[in-house]
C-alpha cells in the first residue's frame, strides 16, 4: 500500500478529517494537501451531472478520473505516481470520502456559461 493509499484508507475508516488523517495527508502531499483540506472545509468541491469541479482562487477546475485541468497537473506532476496529485484532485478525493461534496442537479456546461 502506497502512502497515498494509506491516508485514503484511514479517511475511509474514520469518515471524517481527524488530526491523524490530516497529518498523514500533509505528510504525503505537503502544501497541496493543506490547500485541498482548506477547499473541502470551505465547501468548494462541487459535483454536477457531468463533472466534479473545484473552485480555486481565480478559476474552476474539472477533476475526473483523478486528473485535473489545472496547470499544475499538466506540467508539474507525474500522473502515474499516486503521491503526485494537484490540490484540486486531492480535494475531490477527500470530499468524496467524508461526504462533503456539494451536489448540483444540473450540467456544468450550463453553469459555465454564466461565469466570467
Amino acid at each position: 500500500m502506497t502512502t497515498a493509499e494509506g491516508w485514503q484508507a484511514d479517511l475511509d475508516a474514520a469518515g471524517e478529517l481527524t488530526p491523524a488523517v490530516v497529518e498523514r495527508i500533509t505528510a504525503v502531499h505537503g502544501s497541496r494537501g493543506v490547500r485541498a483540506i482548506e477547499a473541502v472545509a470551505e465547501e468548494r468541491v462541487k459535483a454536477y451531472r457531468d463533472f466534479t469541479v473545484v473552485v480555486g482562487r481565480g478559476d474552476e477546475y474539472v477533476v475526473e478520473a483523478g486528473g485535473c485541468t489545472c496547470e499544475d497537473s499538466a506540467y508539474n506532476l507525474d500522473p502515474t505516481d499516486p503521491t503526485e496529485r494537484c490540490w484540486h484532485a486531492l480535494a475531490v478525493a477527500i470530499a468524496r470520502r467524508i461526504d462533503a461534496v456539494d451536489h448540483h442537479d444540473m450540467w456544468y456546461a450550463e453553469v459555465r456559461e454564466f461565469l466570467p
